[in-house]
Order: C-alpha cells, then structure tokens, then sequence
C-alpha cells in the first residue's frame, strides 16, 4: 500500500470528488480525519472507511472559520498522536454560473474567493506546524483547470482556483526545506450531482438543454470523455505518495485534455 499507516486530513469529504478520494486514501492504507459540514454524509463516507479497516473520524467543519480550523486539527492531532502525514483541501464552492462580471452581486464574489481561497489557506495554516516539527508531509490543493485559463462567464470561481494555485506555489517554496511537498490537482469538469446542477443552470440561461450543454463540454476534451471523481482521486493518490517525493509547486490537469 502507498500509504501506510499515514495520518490524513480531507476537507469536504462528505461527497462526489471528497469522498472518492477519501476512501482512494484509506484504501492505500490511510487513517483519516473526514471534515466538512454536513456530517450526515461524511459518516457514510466514514463507514466505507472503517470498512476498508482504517480509522475514521469525523469532525464538523466550516473551513472558512478559523476557530472551527484551529479545533479540527487540534482534534486529529489528539487521535492521531501528534501525526499529521497529509492534507488534501477538496472543500470548495462553484458561486455564480453563466453570469457576466457586470452582473455578479459583490456578496456572491466575495463568498465564493471566501470559500476557496480561504477555505483552502486555514487548514495548511492550523496544519503545517505539525509537518514542520516532524520534517515531512503532504499537502495537495484541489484547484481547477479553470485556474489555468480564462473561464468566460465564471469570474469569481475562476479567480479562486487562480489563487489556489498560487497558494500552492507560494507554499511549496515556504515549506520545501522541512521536507513537505505541496502540490495541486486540476480536474475539469467531473461526473457528479454538481456537474449536473452546472449544465442545467447554464442551459437555464442560454435556452438549450443540459444535455447540449454536457455535449459541449464533452466536443472541447481531446480525451472525449468526462472525468470522473476515481480519476482525480487517482492523481491525488500520487501526489500524497512517496511516488511524487521530488514533485512540489506543481498543478496536475486531469481534465480530459480540456486545457490543452
């Protein structure tokens, strides 16, 4: 197994992208903290967990709150006996859908760069100085193939996952002498309910159907294929692995070859 004994963290693990990740993790070997804020569906994601005989804790989680942050972490600490091997950053919103900058309402900006940029900053913060006095960890930062180019119409989700990678990047050069390698996977569109919510509400606007709009996406990858929450656990798999040990500051696209 890949993953040994390691301790991890995966925030918004109740779902879709989290929770096949979370149970890629656990089946390597991982023993795993599973936050979010919708703890009902994390214990299912949990019990998968235990059942592949890792440990599993669940602890609700706002990752933009601090107080909330600082608490997790000092949790997954107690339990995991002051180890923290890997922390990978799923939680995350989508924000306004088809909309033109004009348009967009201050406040839905100023939630979605919340969300995904601090939301992904609270946890390395509250983590990092356990990595830092054990010389070694993990981080890897779910960031998007939208934060590699331009996404008409997406603004502020755009913006976000553009800092995201600099987060990552910034990071890595922070952290590379204490032995950490920070890292984020770009997936493109993926296979979930969410995907679903997106096509229908861009459909919504332009007067098409969800399925013109899944088409489109579809027409725009080299690969012709969607990608699938397995496949973006898959990559996260490597980068929280000994396989990608000379790897840091980089973003991974796994996105059908949308971004070529």
């Amino acid at each position: 197994m890949k993953l040994k004994d390691t301790k991890a963290i995966v925030t918004g693990a109740a779902k879709g992208m989290g929770a096949a990740i979370t149970t890629t993790l656990a089946r390597e070997g991982a023993d795993i903290v599973l936050t979010a804020r919708d703890t009902t569906a994390l214990e299912t994601v949990a019990a998968e967990v235990r059942a592949l005989g890792r440990e599993a804790h669940v602890v609700a989680c706002d990752v933009t709150d601090e107080a909330q942050v600082s608490a997790m972490v000092a949790h997954a600490l107690e339990v995991f006996a002051g180890r923290i091997d890997i922390l990978v950053n799923v939680a995350g919103v989508t924000g306004p859908i088809e909309t033109p900058v004009q348009d967009i309402a201050v406040e839905d900006f100023t939630y979605v760069i919340t969300a995904n940029e601090r939301g992904t900053f609270l946890p390395i913060k509250h983590v990092v100085p356990a990595m830092i006095a054990r010389h070694g960890g993990k981080i890897v930062n779910i960031a998007g193939t939208s934060g590699l180019r331009g996404y008409p119409m997406r603004t502020a989700y755009s913006a976000s996952k553009w800092a995201v990678r600099g987060i990552t990047r910034t990071v890595a050069l922070e952290l590379g002498k204490h032995n950490i390698n920070v890292n984020a996977v770009c997936p493109g569109i993926v296979e979930t309910p969410r995907m679903q919510k997106l096509c229908e509400a861009k459909a919504e606007v332009r007067g098409w159907t969800a399925e013109q709009v899944y088409d489109e996406y579809v027409k725009d990858m080299a690969l012709k294929r969607v990608t699938t929450p397995q496949d973006v656990a898959n990559a996260v798999l490597f980068m929280a692995s000994d396989d990608a040990r000379n790897i840091t500051g980089q973003e991974l696209a796994v996105d059908g070859g949308w971004d070529v």
